[in-house]
């Protein structure tokens, strides 16, 4: 499991994550939701230790992520993350972008990597674009090869950063639905997103984060339909 305790994290005087605890169990969706420069999208980094902790523990199936003595590279191959920008590389393929990093990191030979590239591209419904440019799809599609290029590392949790947020409306769904292949499949996330009915259907858990700290965390359903915590009520009613 992931077990956040205590973290804090600051840029300068600015104290983003005010004491946050969260516990994320194998097989787990866990929805957190909350206005901009609230620190959700921080609390992802802290996890996949792209940004340090002042204070605080995260542990990620019994390595502490933030010890100095810790890989984070080969940490790194357990968590998966995927950003609001998908980040391919345009000069590569659709199937070199997904075989690049097994080659690189995992070491795998070029026709295995591609084998496996493949797999997971016709998984996310790309099965007619291995030869085809990012720059050359939509941006539903790009997304879709942002998460089949994460999954080809085999990890056993995914950190997903309002991967909606930078899309049309009307590509979306195509987005959501291949998180909820990977949600039935028993991938373990944890989304940060402003798609309340997504949260709502998904997740196993959503949590409420406004300024650093988790106000309301519990079942997705009744987070969304019946929030206990006044600060939840009143950013549900401004967005749903």
């Amino acid at each position: 499991m992931i077990q956040i305790q205590g973290v804090h994290k600051s840029f300068g005087d600015l104290e983003v994550l005010k004491g946050v605890d969260l516990e994320v169990d194998k097989g787990e969706v866990v929805s957190i939701i909350g206005g901009s420069g609230s620190g959700k999208s921080t609390l992802l980094y802290c996890i996949n230790g792209i940004e340090n902790i002042q204070k605080g523990k995260i542990v990620v199936d019994g390595v502490d992520v933030h010890d100095k003595a810790t890989d984070l590279n080969k940490l790194r191959q357990k968590i998966g993350m995927v950003f609001q920008q998908w980040n391919s590389f345009p000069h590569l393929t659709v199937l070199e972008n997904v075989a690049l990093a097994p080659r690189v990191v995992l070491g795998k030979g070029k026709k295995e990597a591609n084998e496996l590239a493949k797999h997971h591209l016709r998984h996310v419904g790309l099965d007619d674009k291995f030869d085809v440019y990012p720059t050359q799809m939509s941006g539903g599609q790009q997304q879709r090869l942002a998460i089949a290029r994460t999954m080809a590392m085999n990890p056993t949790y995914m950190l997903l950063d309002e991967i909606t947020s930078a899309l049309d409306p009307e590509l979306v769904g195509e987005v959501l639905d291949t998180l909820r292949l990977l949600r039935d499949e028993g991938m373990s996330m944890i989304c940060v997103t402003h798609e309340m009915a997504f949260a709502k259907e998904v997740s196993d858990k959503v949590a409420f984060v406004e300024e650093g700290i988790i106000e309301e965390i519990g079942e997705a359903v009744q987070v969304i339909e019946n929030p206990v915590n006044e600060k939840t009520k009143r950013f549900l009613s401004k967005v749903l």
